[in-house]
């Protein structure tokens, strides 16, 4: 176990000056919610209804955002879900994971302004540039036509009047823009994006809003974020940062500590290795350093105290959770705050129970904000083609 030093490190160059933070959480869209991790059941499966009844869950209990992950296993669409979800809800953002590629960018720009719309404005996009489903192709080639997508998503969301654009992967001319014109303004939807190799940081430091980080000790994330704001001041820009964790928090830390055993109690191995390969992201840079870190740890696998990475024994993508009772939950966030975070992206085993918890005895606590209505992408009465700007 590595210990962090008595105070954490110091943040870096960010966004957000305020010390409040977005508290996500998420919805399973992707087969993953298990009361035993690596023991799929029944009635979590990510149908519509079990999904859609985490995101309802959430919104009652105070969460400002939802991550809706990607992947090619049985489950839901990501943007078709949050279409519908959108007239459900009342007051949560909802994240939208998005691969790169897998749809032509106008209409992709037009259908995330008719989601925006539909959710008047409660809307986020996590930019995913990991292997489209059944090909695989160099990073080069697939953070370029990330970069060259993103680029045409804000000229459109952006412009008026007529957009030609002649780009490596996409050619075309549309006679004006209206039609992917979205409900939020100044920019249109906030972009996160994770990863942890020089193609993915370059994308984001030029591009994108919020970088998102897996779980490491606190000098690794100080030493990536120091990086990172370096990169995107070097393109005259600052960003925002997100962790995404889980989370066991129990009413003392014995209880919860138990919590976490009982996760892993039934985990096969083997079996858990067999889940982590069939994620399209199960050879990226970030789940590998993941699961570095990990083989040099003790038989607790705890990262730093109350950081446990066993939830990564049978999960790609994020593999650590905080573990303890409210107090060491609420004081760990408040580091990170302090290093520099602006956004958490939370979750646990299974999703809708540990989502009650930490609402109950962790969230009230906790200086939460929307990231999209501080940065003015939100607001009120906007004119759009399909609010009350003149029709054509």
């Amino acid at each position: 176990m590595f210990q962090p030093a008595a105070q954490p490190p110091a943040a870096p160059a960010i966004r957000t000056a305020e010390r409040r933070a977005e508290v996500a959480w998420f919805s399973a869209l992707c087969n993953e919610d298990m009361e035993f991790l690596g023991v799929p059941d029944g009635p979590r499966r990510s149908s519509f209804a079990h999904c859609a009844g985490l995101v309802r869950a959430a919104d009652t209990l105070g969460y400002q955002n939802i991550l809706l992950p990607s992947g090619w296993v049985p489950g839901q669409d990501a943007l078709t879900f949050a279409a519908a979800l959108a007239p459900q809800t009342a007051q949560i953002n909802q994240l939208v994971a998005l691969r790169m590629g897998e749809v032509w960018p106008p209409m992709l720009a037009r259908a995330i302004a008719t989601v925006d719309h539909l959710s008047a404005g409660r809307l986020g996009l996590n930019i995913i540039s990991s292997d489209l489903p059944g090909r695989q192709e160099p990073n080069e080639v697939r953070y370029e036509r990330s970069s060259e997508i993103i680029r045409i998503l804000q000229r459109l969301w952006t412009t008026d009047g007529p957009l030609e654009w002649e780009g490596k992967y996409y050619q075309f001319r549309l006679p004006d823009c209206e039609a992917a014109k979205p409900y939020q303004q100044n920019g249109g939807p906030l972009l996160y994006f994770g990863g942890i190799s020089p193609l993915a940081q370059e994308l984001c430091a030029r591009h994108c809003d919020v970088f998102l980080m897996w779980p490491e000790t606190e000098e690794q994330l100080a030493a990536t974020m120091r990086r990172m704001s370096e990169l995107a001041a070097g393109h005259g820009r600052q960003i925002d940062f997100g962790l995404r964790i889980h989370v066991i928090v129990r009413e003392t830390e014995a209880a919860a500590r138990a919590a976490a055993d009982r996760l892993i109690s039934r985990l096969d191995l083997a079996q858990g290795q067999a889940m982590k390969a069939r994620s399209l992201d199960a050879k990226s840079a970030g789940v590998l350093r993941q699961d570095e870190l990990r083989a040099r740890l003790g038989p607790d696998l705890l990262l730093e105290p109350h950081v446990w990475s066993g939830i990564g024994l049978a999960r790609s993508g994020c593999g650590s959770a905080l573990v303890g009772d409210p107090d060491q939950i609420v004081a760990k966030l408040n580091r990170y705050l302090e290093m520099g975070f602006r956004a958490f992206i939370l979750s646990g085993y299974p999703h809708r129970e540990e989502a009650e918890l930490f609402a109950r005895h962790v969230l009230p606590r906790l200086p939460t904000c929307r990231l999209n209505e501080l940065q003015g992408r939100r607001v009120p009465e906007p004119v759009t083609p399909l609010t009350t700007a003149q029709r054509r």
